[in-house]
């Protein structure tokens, strides 16, 4: 699935992955998903025969698309479908499994953990994301000592607490500013004091302001 513009999210393997502009996520034949979209989407989706995934990921992946990738994702879409390929088109094919299979992995994902004691805590996170509860006030929500909370959550996701708040504040933020909303009125909702700290957190965790990190995936297409 590549995202052109606007940005979807992904409910898969337990996860809930962000595909922003200049992007894509590999989702394994078979694995029960969900998308949604924010703003005005504009996108592919390459369905890949079973067969032919022996060098793919065996799980759900965020990609970063190289140019190359996005021209080959964009050239096989105008392939005719169940027609023999001549020589090009099966050497297109082939070069476009490659290049996702090399292609760079990352991006943000939120793990869903199983453990019903947190399933009600992130759920009620999510569902009221400018709640700023910490840690501890949560452990005595799910009638737990701090210290289990923090241990069960690193098991159960493989980050910490205020990592996991982090990716879903990112999350959200990218889903609100691709459908129109300013960076104060997103600070707002995510329970900041100010626009000014959002955008700190924001800065250290991608390396750039919201507004210019959004700008500059669309102005990569």
């Amino acid at each position: 699935m590549l995202s052109l513009s606007g940005v979807a999210t992904c409910e898969a393997d337990g996860s809930v992955w962000l595909v922003p502009p200049q992007s894509a996520l590999f989702v394994p034949g078979e694995t029960r998903h969900r998308v949604a979209v924010s703003g005005n989407i504009e996108g592919y989706a390459v369905f890949i025969d079973p067969a032919e995934c022996r060098v793919l990921p065996a799980e759900c992946v965020a990609i970063t698309v190289t140019p190359l990738l996005r021209e080959l994702i964009i050239r096989s879409a105008q392939l005719a479908v169940n027609l023999p390929q001549d020589d090009t088109e099966h050497h297109l094919t082939a070069l476009l499994l490659n290049e996702i299979a090399t292609a760079p992995t990352g991006g943000l994902h939120l793990p869903m953990p199983t453990d019903p004691r947190l399933r009600s805590i992130f759920t009620s996170m999510m569902e009221n994301p400018a709640h700023r509860g910490t840690i501890e006030f949560w452990a005595r929500h799910a009638g737990l000592s701090e210290r289990t909370l923090a241990r069960v959550v690193a098991a159960e996701t493989g980050m910490s607490f205020g990592r996991w708040r982090q990716q879903l504040n990112l999350i959200l933020a990218m889903q609100w500013m691709a459908a129109g909303a300013s960076v104060q009125q997103v600070a707002v909702d995510l329970g900041y004091e100010s626009a000014g700290s959002f955008v700190t957190m924001f800065r250290k965790a991608l390396g750039t302001s919201p507004a210019r990190y959004m700008s500059n995936h669309s102005d990569e297409l």
